[in-house]
C-alpha cells in the first residue's frame, strides 16, 4: 500500500496532465478514489472473517496493483473516474484485512508488534517516493504498469504465507481483550471515540502531506527545502513506529500515545509560531514523530470489537485525512497559514487528553507461556 499511494500521488500531475484535466476535474478524480475507499471500508470490514483474510489480503493486494497500472491507461475524465473509483474500494478492502490480520498475528504473537506493521507502510511509501524520484524521466504509465506487476507478483508469491491467518487464535486468558470470544463488545461511544482520535491523529498526517512544502516555500524556502519537508516528516513518522513497540512493551500504549501526543502538539506549534525555515522543518519531524504510534494504537484498541469495528475506526479515520487538507486551506483563506497550521497541533492535544478513555483495558494479549523443555 505504502509503494503504491505513495507512487500515485507524486505522479498525479502526470495524470492530469494526460488527460487534459483541469483542477476541478482532477478533485473529481480524487474524490471518486475517496468514496470508493470508504466504500471499500465498509465491505471489507463485513467480509473480514477469519477464513476470509488470505483471499481479502491476496485479492486486495492484486486489485490495488491492477489499479494502478490501469490509471496509467486512462486517458479520458470518464475512464480516471471509473478506475479511481475501483482503486479506493480495493485500497479500502487491502486496509480493512491488512489491518485485521495484524490484530490477529499480535493476538497469537503475545505482544505489541502493531506499531511495526503500520511502520512497514511509511518505510514503503518512502521507498515509492524515492523510486519516484528515481524514474522522474519515465512516462508514468510505464511506470505505473511495472510497479503494478511487480507488486501483484509479490502478493501472489506471500499468499501461502497468509494461510494460517485462516485458523483458530491461540488460546488465551479469560481476561485478554482482542483475543477471548467472551470479552464485552466496543460500546458504540468508545468506538466513536477511538474514530474521533483516528481522525484528528490523520488530519495531522493529510495537514503534512498536502501543506508541508507550502508552509516552508511560505517561509521563502527554496524549492528542494520545500520539497523535503514531508519526506523530513515521514522518516521521523518510520522511525517512530520502528521504535514504538518496544515503548508499548515497557510504558504501555496509553502512556506513549499520550506522550507522543503532546511531543506532536508541541513541535509542531513552535514549527509554526517560531516562523524560520530550520524551526520549521524540526517541527515537522518532532510532529511525525509524536504522532508515529497514535494510529497503530488505536487499530489495536478496534481490534477487540473484530473486523468490523477496525473498520469503522477506519472509516471515521479517513474522513480527517481526505477533509482535514480542504479544512486547513479554508482557513487559510480567512486567517492565514501559521494560524490554520495550529488546527493539528490543537488535534494533537486534544488526543493527548483523551487517550486514557481511548486506550485503557487493551494492551496486547499476553502469549500462553511456554512449557520449559524436561531436563536431560
Amino acid at each position: 500500500m505504502g509503494v503504491v499511494m505513495a507512487i500515485w500521488g507524486a505522479r498525479m500531475p502526470a495524470v492530469q496532465q494526460a488527460a487534459h484535466l483541469t483542477t476541478a476535474q482532477l478533485a473529481l478524480v480524487l474524490l471518486a478514489a475517496a468514496l470508493g475507499m470508504v466504500a471499500g471500508l465498509k465491505f471489507g470490514g463485513r467480509l473480514a472473517l477469519p477464513e476470509r483474510l488470505p483471499t481479502l489480503l491476496t485479492g486486495g493486494a492484486v486489485g490495488l496493483a491492477g489499479c494502478l497500472a490501469l490509471l496509467g491507461q486512462c486517458h479520458s475524465l470518464a475512464s480516471l473516474l471509473a478506475v479511481a473509483l475501483a482503486f479506493g474500494a480495493t485500497h479500502g478492502v487491502l486496509d480493512v484485512a491488512a489491518n485485521s490480520a495484524a490484530v490477529r498475528c499480535q493476538n497469537a504473537y503475545g505482544r505489541s508488534i502493531m506499531s511495526g506493521f503500520h511502520a512497514a507502510y511509511s518505510l514503503g511509501a518512502l521507498g515509492g517516493a524515492a523510486l519516484t524520484a528515481a524514474t522522474a524521466r519515465t512516462a508514468h504509465t510505464s511506470l505505473f504498469l511495472v510497479t503494478g506487476l511487480a507488486v501483484a507478483v509479490v502478493a501472489l508469491g506471500a499468499a501461502p504465507a497468509t494461510q494460517t491467518l485462516s485458523g483458530a487464535d491461540q488460546p488465551t486468558t479469560p481476561t485478554c481483550r482482542g483475543a477471548d470470544d467472551r470479552r464485552p463488545p466496543l460500546s458504540p461511544a468508545k468506538l466513536w471515540l477511538l474514530g474521533a482520535l483516528a481522525a484528528g491523529s490523520l488530519l495531522g498526517e493529510g495537514a503534512a502531506a498536502d501543506w508541508a512544502a507550502v508552509h516552508l516555500h511560505s517561509l521563502h524556502a527554496t524549492t528542494a527545502v520545500s520539497a523535503i519537508a514531508f519526506a523530513v516528516y515521514s522518516a521521523a513518522m518510520a522511525l517512530g513506529r520502528l521504535t514504538g513497540d518496544r515503548l508499548h512493551t515497557v510504558f504501555g500504549a496509553t502512556v506513549v500515545v499520550r506522550a507522543g501526543a503532546v511531543l506532536a502538539a508541541a513541535g509542531l506549534a513552535t514549527g509554526v509560531l517560531a516562523a524560520s525555515v530550520p524551526w520549521a522543518l524540526a517541527g515537522w519531524a518532532v510532529f511525525g514523530l509524536g504522532l508515529s504510534t497514535t494510529v497503530p494504537s488505536l487499530i489495536t484498541a478496534a481490534g477487540a470489537g473484530g473486523p468490523s469495528a477496525v473498520a469503522t475506526v477506519a472509516v471515521i479515520g479517513y474522513v480527517g485525512l481526505l477533509a482535514g487538507p480542504a479544512l486547513i486551506g479554508a482557513l487559510a483563506s480567512v486567517t492565514a497559514l501559521p494560524a490554520a497550521l495550529l488546527l493539528p497541533a490543537l488535534l494533537a492535544a486534544a488526543v493527548a487528553g483523551l487517550s486514557h478513555r481511548a486506550l485503557e483495558n487493551t494492551a496486547p494479549c499476553p502469549a500462553p507461556p511456554r512449557t520449559p523443555a524436561p531436563t536431560p
